[in-house]
């Protein structure tokens, strides 16, 4: 299968290997991931994820490979092994409070800043549970990258 007939597959809405929905979001189980120009070992690393658990989104599959993207839109080909299906998420604003409860006015728990990265539990419409380095509470989905606006998790 050529790169274009992958791109095609892409824009279906579950993946032909895994019969998983397309686009869908996974975390980086490796301390480092080679991305390459396309789906083989024979492709051209062209940089490495360093992040563990960092979240990216995944767009096409093609045997045991995922193309993935991160939060700058950046990506290209990563072996499945790579990557696992605990979800995290990225503080995309600036900051985020993280509540007690759903609710604006519950008590905080904490304030995260842009670029931490923490455990994706339950989601509603608007709001999501974070786990992160030992405190957890509720936030708006708006300051994250990893979760779809209208993705719902029980």
């Amino acid at each position: 299968m050529n790169i274009e007939a992958v791109q095609t597959v892409a824009a279906l809405s579950v993946g032909p290997e895994t019969h998983l929905p397309l686009p869908r979001y996974v975390s980086m189980r490796a301390q480092e991931g080679n991305v390459r120009r396309g789906p083989s070992l024979t492709h051209r690393i062209d940089w490495v994820f360093t992040h563990q658990n960092m979240p990216l989104q995944i767009v096409a599959e093609h045997g045991h490979w995922r193309r993935v993207r991160d939060q700058d839109g950046m990506g290209g080909w990563v072996h499945y092994s790579l990557l696992s299906g605990n979800r995290t998420v990225l503080v995309s604003a600036e900051e985020i409070e993280l509540r007690m409860r759903p609710d604006a006015k519950a008590g905080l728990t904490a304030k995260l800043e842009q670029g931490v990265i923490a455990r994706l539990g339950d989601c509603s419409e608007e709001w999501c549970h974070l786990r992160v380095a030992g405190v957890s509470g509720w936030t708006h989905k708006d300051g994250l990258w990893g979760v779809a606006p209208d993705e719902v998790r029980r």
